[in-house]
């Protein structure tokens, strides 16, 4: 069969969420020696880490820098979901090269899931490359940094069950300083079969709700207006002083454990002014109590980000994503009833997997008809060395095939979406203002509960502050509104 060498992804509704190819750290001059400059590829998770990054070299004698030609470190903080991801870090580092011949004192270093996946086999594939760090191992950093300054290679893969970076404050890279990051939970314990992550970001583990609560204190307290709260699987948060502090009860003493819903709701209190979002819901695991604590506090935002991979049960469980199309319909239907048909819905789309019929795609198409997503992230599928499917399953979809079913896809997507758009002109919703409009300063920009970017004239209002927005027009991803 002929080799897939390209997978596409589009996300159709919300321009507000499309991902840059990579994100540049921002500019810190200090008077360090030394100076950072790090991209970061993939999920927002990616995004959080780099700001872990930043924070434990801040403290070892590192400034930050925009200007890569600049940098004394070079990072890419890189992705492994898809061939394409990792494609475009080598292309990356092809272009690095010349930076590096320029000033051969630069280190170049790899972290993120790509060095989990290949570890030592980058250091011989990309000879530019000096270091290669995994996402847990980002305390050693400054050990690896002075074994390459020795004139060695360096390497650290070691995946923990305990590292959550709980007592690491972030340093805050290209911030808007109106919303931010937290990251809740690393690893995952779910075994997709199509999905490298539980490999390259090891085991489930919870982050102190403690450190949370402070985090999102902080952030409050240095003018940040909205927080989203991140894992791979927020809905398996769980957290108790017994179990992950490995702390002995007293006798009779009884252990309280703190869920999703728990900690969502302390987030929410922190102040009626920060507004919380979270990311990524599981389908089989979101429960009711996380949909009525949405419904009691306004300022957790109605939006579920719900992904169902395909809307067919065969190849669910081929996925071993451990629900059915029935099951993801019924949870659904409760989100519309605890939250309302306002509430923003959206989704992650493969098209193309294993053995995968026309008709089953079909189901895929009338599952976005029922539950008429307000965007989503759709690709067709990537085989992935090392998954479940990979050791198992054919990948014998052609790559015309796999093609065809993901345009048609982003078509009905795209229908969806300005489908959904048309419902909130008319209405008056609470905005975040994040800043100027991307097309044109004398527009301001924000979202509303629901995760809608809505586009309005600047009149006398400024970032991080909060406003009613009339809606009067839209387009598929954006709304157009002016305050009222």
């Amino acid at each position: 069969m002929e080799k897939l060498i390209e997978d596409i992804g589009l996300l159709s509704g919300n321009e507000s969420e499309v991902t840059e190819p990579f994100k540049v750290s921002a500019d810190e001059n200090t008077g360090k020696t030394r100076k950072l400059y790090i991209e970061s590829y993939g999920c927002q998770m990616n995004f959080s880490d780099s700001e872990i990054v930043a924070s434990i070299l801040q403290k070892e004698g590192f400034d930050t820098t925009s200007r890569i030609e600049d940098a004394d470190l070079v990072f890419l903080n890189t992705c492994s979901i898809r061939e394409k991801a990792e494609k475009t870090v080598r292309d990356r580092l092809h272009h690095i090269r010349g930076f590096k011949k320029k000033k051969p004192e630069m280190i170049v270093g790899v972290l993120g899931c790509m060095a989990e996946r290949l570890k030592t086999q980058l250091l011989e594939e990309e000879k530019i490359v000096d270091l290669v760090a995994g996402p847990d191992a980002y305390r050693d950093l400054p050990t690896l940094i002075a074994r390459v300054d020795d004139g060695d290679k360096a390497v650290n893969t070691f995946l923990s069950r305990e590292e959550t970076y709980g007592d690491v404050t972030p340093v805050r890279l290209n911030s808007n300083g109106v919303t931010a990051f937290i990251s809740i939970m690393r690893g995952c314990d779910n075994m997709c079969s199509f999905c490298v992550v539980p490999f390259t970001r090891g085991r489930e583990r919870s982050r102190d709700p403690k450190s949370i609560i402070a985090e999102a204190k902080d952030l409050f307290e240095k003018g940040f207006r909205e927080v989203t709260l991140l894992g791979q699987n927020v809905d398996s948060y769980k957290w108790s002083e017994a179990e992950n502090n490995k702390a002995r009860l007293e006798k009779n003493q009884i252990e309280e454990v703190i869920t999703f819903a728990h900690l969502l709701e302390m987030v929410a209190l922190v102040n009626l002014d920060l507004r919380v979002r979270f990311s990524t819901s599981h389908p089989k695991d979101i429960t009711d109590e996380v949909l009525r604590t949405i419904a009691r506090h306004e300022n957790i935002c109605n939006y579920i980000h719900l992904p169902a991979q395909s809307g067919n049960s065969r190849i669910l469980e081929l996925m071993n994503r451990g629900y059915t199309r029935e099951w993801y319909l019924q949870r659904v239907d409760k989100i519309r009833e605890i939250l309302g048909e306002e509430c923003g819905i959206s989704s992650d789309m493969i098209t193309g997997f294993c053995s995968e019929t026309e008709e089953e795609h079909k189901d895929t198409l009338t599952l976005m008809n029922i539950v008429k997503y307000d965007y989503a992230y759709m690709f067709f599928y990537s085989e992935r060395p090392g998954t479940l499917a990979a050791k198992k399953l054919a990948d014998d979809i052609s790559p015309d095939v796999k093609s065809r079913r993901l345009a048609e896809i982003i078509k009905k997507q795209r229908e969806l979406s300005y489908e959904r758009n048309l419902l909130y002109v008319g209405k008056v919703f609470k905005v975040l203002i994040e800043g100027n409009s991307k097309r044109s300063d004398d527009d301001l920009q924000g979202r509303n509960t629901a995760n809608k970017v809505i586009i309005f004239p600047k009149e006398n209002k400024s970032k991080g502050e909060y406003v009613n927005v009339l809606v009067e027009s839209c387009t598929g991803g954006t709304l157009i509104g002016r305050i009222v």
